[in-house]
């Protein structure tokens, strides 16, 4: 059976991510954003502990410090992205947070005009978050920078582990390092917070969605593209983030911020193209043999 392209991989875990922090944002009123990253982050590692079972005997001792460095960067992240969220509208954030893929994709690229489309898109996230109407919060712009930076790290690491563990065997060992991780600034917003039952299988059901559906996604097709093509087709997440504002959170785009749309919209598409990477096999440890029987 063929597999689909890899940038349908790619924006279906965008649509789960923007899904995922939408509905975060009644937990967030209940326990805070970096109580409610942890919990994603607790129950994603429970989950994928669960349903991937990875093998120990595949790591190796030149892989940890990457495995570790991916942990730390995806419960920052979250975390720093929902603090945000909960001080600027969805699509706003995403938009800010951006900026740290794109610069990823500009940094790859080989050739300069891979740069057209990263400027495009950048021209369409003016426009999709309007600076120069409304007043700023600034500590949610630093917080999505923070989160722009950790996601272009994120980005950068998740193909370099992807390369090395099968499927999604590695995510299932990272995710376990961001729940400890967040957990120094997770765990006192959850054991201070307005802690109610529903939160927790609400945070269950969000972990599920990311990081184990969207984040698993994600690695299976940055195995597949490169730096510029994928980091530039996340420039159609504003998009996905102010949809989802609109659906969920009922955030209106103005005029200018759908033309923006539409921007990020034909960047993301155009710098698909020509973006597959050959797969490599995933490095594994073979198995021992058996021993024979006496």
């Amino acid at each position: 059976m063929r597999e689909p392209p890899p940038w349908t991989m790619a924006v279906a875990a965008m649509l789960s991510v923007q899904l995922a922090n939408a509905l975060s944002v009644p937990v967030i009123a209940q326990v805070g954003p970096a109580g409610t990253a942890w919990l994603r982050m607790c129950f994603g590692a429970l989950l994928l502990l669960a349903i991937v079972r990875p093998s120990l005997r595949s790591l190796r001792r030149e892989n940890l410090p990457a495995l570790l460095a991916l942990g730390v960067v995806t419960g920052f992240m979250t975390t720093l992205f929902l603090s945000a969220v909960e001080r600027i509208p969805l699509g706003t954030a995403v938009a800010i947070e951006f900026l740290g893929p794109l610069t990823v994709a500009g940094i790859m690229s080989k050739r300069r005009s891979a740069l057209l489309w990263p400027a495009a898109a950048f021209a369409g996230v003016l426009l999709l978050t309007e600076p120069w109407l409304a007043d700023v919060d600034l500590v949610g712009v630093g917080f999505a920078l923070g989160a722009g930076a950790c996601w272009g790290l994120y980005n950068v690491l998740t193909q370099h582990v992807g390369d090395r563990f099968s499927g999604i065997s590695g995510l299932a060992l990272t995710i376990p390092v961001a729940a400890l991780a967040t957990l120094p600034v997770g765990l006192p917003q959850v054991v201070h917070g307005e802690f109610v039952w529903w939160v927790l299988p609400a945070a269950a059901g969000i972990a599920l969605i990311t990081p184990v559906i969207a984040f698993g996604l994600e690695m299976l097709a940055l195995r597949r593209m490169t730096h510029t093509a994928f980091g530039t087709l996340l420039s159609v997440e504003p998009a996905f983030g102010v949809l989802i504002g609109l659906l969920v959170l009922g955030q209106t785009p103005a005029a200018l911020q759908v033309l923006g749309v539409a921007i990020v919209v034909g960047a993301g598409a155009a710098a698909q193209r020509g973006g597959r990477r050959e797969v490599r096999p995933a490095a594994t440890v073979p198995a021992p043999a058996p021993e024979e029987s006496p």
